[in-house]
This record gives structure tokens, C-alpha cells and sequence, in this order.
């Protein structure tokens, strides 16, 4: 079985985790330029860096269907920097899943592949996918939803450590991103840990870095460029959190149940 994934962030990779792991062929794409702030769990940095590993997982940029076939071939995941996913049309995959976390549908079509899952809100089972799971922190959380939608996005992060949106590292101004603190570093409230064209950005809450963007990143105003993990350094930045393999064990749930209904 071959599963495309639209996005290559942190959930999107704890999804491709959990295929990979469970004997499933599986090309990701994502965007030139990636923005996805945990790094480290993301299988979007091979696009940048040409490969990365996530946990014990391989992934290398592919720029071609022929790269793409290869590191299949190897045990790899391709990554395709393919914002407009066009390469699904030439792999025909059995199964497609937008993982974009876009809070909206960008253009997927529930009939790009036998089975299209959509992950997060703003898609709707039996109108532009098969299937949708649920992301959403809670009782629900990796549910597959066979009718309807996910819960509708809130704009408020999960709970984590008593902080939701103080978690979050934004975007000061519209421009050229520069950390200059490290995922994995522990940070007070108040410390500067980037800027944006030389205007500063603090963490709102004590914790661990857990998520910051790349330097040379083009933002705006209030976009989304870390994160700081409350619960301090304790925490393991290098392993899929609970919530993406959450997701990904919804994601298998969703593609082994149309397998059994083939059968």
C-alpha cells in the first residue's frame, strides 16, 4: 500500500511514524520553505537539510519521481517539496491524507485517491474525504469520524502544564525570523528568545523550548514560530509527542478498516 501525506510538520510526521512502522509505503510533501517549529520531530527538515531523522526513522528530500521510487526502494521516506502535492497524480497512491493542520480545506478532493483522509477541521466525511480524525486535545482526540466534521478549530491551544496561548512563541513583526534560542533550551518568562528584523521576541511562560522556526524565515506579524513546553526540561523534544501518534494511530485505524472492507 502506498499512502501520500500532505504536509510534513510534527503531526504529520507522528502519522507517518506510525505507517512507516506498521510496514506502509509512505511519500510526504510539504512546502519549499517549511514552517513547521518542532523541528525535531518533523520529517520536513530533510527538505532543508536534505535528510532527518524522527526518532529512529529516516526521511530524505526527494526532487524527483525517480528519488522518490528509490528511497522507497531504500526504507526511506521521501519528502517532496511540492506545496501543490502534484506528485500524487503520477504515484496514484491507494490512500491520501492532508495533514496540513491548514484549519481548512486547501484543495483536497475526496476523489484524489480511494481512501482520503482528512486530518483536523475544515474537512467533512462524505463530502471532500472518507474519513476524518479528530485533533483536537480531549476524550476525542484521534477518533475517526466516518460522518461529518472535527470539532471546529477554537484559535485557543491544547492545555498543556496549566498554559494554552502563552505556550505559543509569535511572530513580532512582518519579516526575516532569527532565533536566538535553541530547541531545547529552558527559558524564563520574559527571555528573549528570537527577533524579527532586530525587533525582540519573549517567551510569555516559563519552560523548554520545545518548537522554533528555522533562521531566515519570512513571518508575519502574530504568525506562529515556537513553542515553550511549560512542563520544563523534562521533557523529550526528540521523541513524536502523544498527541501526533494519538492522531497517527487514528490515521492506521482509518486505512486498516478500508483494507478490511476490501477484503
Amino acid at each position: 500500500m502506498l499512502v501520500c501525506i500532505k504536509g510534513a510538520g510534527d503531526l504529520a510526521s507522528g502519522i507517518a511514524l506510525r505507517l512507516h512502522r506498521s510496514k506502509i509505503d509512505v511519500v510526504m510533501t510539504d512546502l519549499p520553505v517549511p514552517t513547521a517549529v518542532r523541528r525535531t520531530v518533523a520529517f520536513s527538515e530533510a527538505i532543508r537539510l536534505g535528510s532527518t531523522f524522527v526518532e529512529d526513522i529516516k526521511a530524505e528530500r526527494a526532487d524527483s519521481l525517480d528519488e522518490v521510487r528509490s528511497c522507497l526502494d531504500k526504507g526511506v521516506i521521501p519528502v517532496v517539496a511540492d506545496p501543490e502535492a502534484a506528485i500524487i497524480k503520477a504515484l496514484e497512491p491507494e490512500v491520501v491524507i492532508d495533514a496540513i493542520l491548514a484549519k481548512r480545506n486547501l484543495g483536497t478532493r475526496i476523489d484524489e485517491a480511494p481512501l482520503v483522509i482528512g486530518v483536523g477541521p475544515g474537512f467533512t466525511a462524505g463530502e471532500d474525504c472518507h474519513a476524518v480524525v479528530e485533533t483536537k486535545r480531549g476524550h476525542t482526540l484521534g477518533r475517526v469520524i466516518r460522518e461529518g466534521s472535527a470539532i471546529p478549530n477554537t484559535g485557543v491551544p491544547g492545555n498543556i502544564g496549566g498554559q494554552t496561548v502563552n505556550r505559543l512563541i509569535k511572530a513580532s513583526a512582518d519579516g526575516i525570523f532569527h532565533p536566538e534560542k535553541n530547541i531545547g533550551d529552558v527559558v524564563k518568562e520574559g527571555d528573549r528568545v528570537a527577533n524579527v528584523d532586530g525587533e525582540p521576541v519573549y517567551a510569555k511562560t516559563d519552560g523548554l523550548i520545545r518548537g522554533m522556526l528555522q533562521d531566515g524565515v519570512k513571518v508575519i506579524k502574530g504568525m506562529k514560530s515556537g513553542d515553550v513546553d511549560p512542563r520544563g526540561p523534562g521533557v523529550d523534544f526528540m521523541k513524536v509527542s502523544d498527541k501526533a501518534l494519538s492522531i497517527g494511530g487514528g490515521v492506521l485505524e482509518a486505512i486498516l478498516s478500508y483494507a478490511g472492507d476490501r477484503l
